[in-house]
């Protein structure tokens, strides 16, 4: 039995499909069982509630084998350390008592990162805890996602415009969601043991100025780039509800990423995550704008 979290989140959602398609013996936690589609929740076990909620999740693991984490990082947290440690913490605890042998988790590029990086920082102690169970554990380490532009649909719609607190001109990794699902899935569905963590760097390095003229060229428009003032990027986390701690944490996480944290990752293979920005703008976000 394989455990899937956030089956409804954009990686979680294709994991399950994955598993699905494999024809796995899966069960996922959801806040609201109503969401899945009935194809779906004809084929797989429902544990309804919060997976850092002790009960629900001690529940889910009952004769789970094999794990796929993935806290839902709320926006409106105390702060990052909270989203993704202390909501781990339950699991952590039922682990050892458990059926459990492989966990498959996401989290992020920039181990040894010398200062803070927010929700890295975080995501990072997250999989020490994780190791501390004894458990397999793989933890798949990723770039920034291509899919995080979706957020940013409005601005491209209506101002044409993307806006990041990023240089213009730094080539940064980037990885597409549904790479890092297929890899997720892969490692739930065969054979290994241990610890390790997998870099997922995506198959291209590439900066917003690149990024902006790939977008010109696949929405047929001229698409362009403005960097924003963490401020200015702190102040748009504010409007959406976000609490001061996250906002401070995004905040830590962008800098970083800006002056070199994503690319601290060892060597990787690249073809492993082989969906190209392009691609994944023809794919998605042009669908997702029309």
């Amino acid at each position: 039995m394989i455990l899937v979290t956030t089956p409804t989140g954009g990686i979680g959602a294709r994991v399950l499909e994955h598993l699905l398609n494999a024809e796995a013996s899966v069960r996922v936690v959801a806040r609201d069982a109503s969401k899945r589609s009935k194809s779906v929740a004809d084929r797989v076990e429902v544990i309804e509630g919060s997976h850092a909620d002790a009960a629900v999740i001690g529940q889910a693991l009952d004769s789970a084998d094999r794990v796929f984490w993935l806290p839902p990082g709320s926006p409106v947290a105390p702060d990052a350390h909270d989203a993704y440690v202390t909501f781990s913490r339950p699991f952590v605890e039922a682990l050892p008592g458990s059926g459990v042998t492989h966990v498959v988790g996401i989290s992020a590029l920039g181990r040894g990162w010398p200062g803070p990086a927010g929700l890295v920082s975080a995501s990072l102690a997250m999989d020490d805890l994780i190791v501390t169970t004894g458990v397999s554990y793989r933890a798949l380490c990723c770039a920034s996602l291509m899919d995080n532009l979706i957020r940013q649909l409005n601005a491209i719609r209506g101002g044409a415009a993307l806006y990041v607190p990023a240089p213009p001109d730094r080539a940064m990794p980037l990885v597409a969601k549904a790479d890092v699902a297929a890899e997720a899935s892969r490692f739930l569905l065969s054979d290994w043991d241990g610890v390790a963590e997998v870099p997922m760097p995506g198959p291209e390095d590439l900066s917003h100025n690149e990024m902006a003229a790939i977008l010109t060229d696949v929405l047929g428009r001229p698409i362009a780039f403005h960097e924003t003032p963490v401020p200015a990027f702190a102040e748009m986390l504010r409007g959406m509800g976000a609490s001061e701690g996250m906002i401070h944490d995004y905040a830590a996480m962008m800098t970083a990423k800006a002056t070199g944290l994503d690319e601290m990752a060892p060597s990787a293979p690249r073809d492993a995550s082989p969906t190209t920005f392009r691609s994944w703008a023809e794919a998605e976000l042009r669908p997702a704008l029309a």
